[in-house]
């Protein structure tokens, strides 16, 4: 049997070494991402410490995760004796970075403001990755928030958090749009965090109502230290 003279070639073992890397070298000083998938339960995420495990395992995959503690951007809303909790308050105070090193924001009120960085191009996944968008197939650009464009969460009343993340089946969900487009061009289209309510046969919170209006469940997570 022939044995190849790459095997003990040194120039091999560089090549083996190089080929283990990550294919996109994130910045080790990332705060923030688009998340790459949903949890795939429509709104049911487990309540917010679904979503945060959610955003903290796929940070630990990516290499960003430990010791940062990552939090999604998601309101709830008043109710079963529990106060409102606002998505705002839940994410640290800045300044946040993709995983390439860009700035999206300075804090918490230039996040809110028109003049963040937030876009289809530096709103990249734990991979690096760009999601997909408005006229690209499929479109995933709807991301549960459940809050306003404030960041703060709704009065209670009609839902806009699928019963505060535990159901896939009642209620609906706000979303943002992460390329900051829509079918207009109006405020709400453009809007990141509060574009429109979800909707659909099953009731607006089911995994298959999320991605017929052009989402996939994905979420904004924020290192909150």
């Amino acid at each position: 049997m022939k044995i190849r003279a790459c095997i003990i070639a040194p120039t091999c073992f560089a090549l083996a070494a190089f080929a283990v890397q990550p294919a996109q070298a994130q910045s080790a000083n990332a705060s923030f991402f688009l998340t790459s998938n949903g949890i795939g339960n429509g709104g049911n995420l487990g309540g917010l410490a679904g979503a945060d495990n959610h955003c903290q395992t796929l940070a630990q995959a990516a290499g960003i995760g430990a010791p940062k503690t990552w939090h999604a951007y998601l309101s709830t809303q008043a109710a079963d004796g529990q106060p409102a909790v606002n998505a705002r308050d839940r994410i640290g105070k800045g300044p946040w970075q993709n995983v390439k090193g860009v700035v999206i924001a300075k804090d918490v009120a230039d996040l809110h403001s028109a003049g963040n960085n937030l876009a289809k191009q530096t709103a990249l996944s734990e991979k690096g990755e760009v999601i997909n968008g408005r006229g690209d197939t499929p479109n995933r650009h709807d991301v549960l928030t459940g809050s306003r464009t404030d960041g703060t969460a709704f009065a209670d009343g009609e839902d806009r958090t699928c019963k505060n993340w535990t159901s896939s089946t009642q209620g609906a969900a706000m979303l943002g749009h992460s390329d900051r487009m829509g079918l207009r061009d109006d405020e709400p289209s453009k809007s990141w965090n509060s574009s429109h309510p979800s909707r659909g046969p099953d009731g607006g919170c089911s995994q298959a109502d999320l991605k017929s209006t052009g989402g996939d469940g994905l979420l904004y997570c924020f290192a909150a230290n």
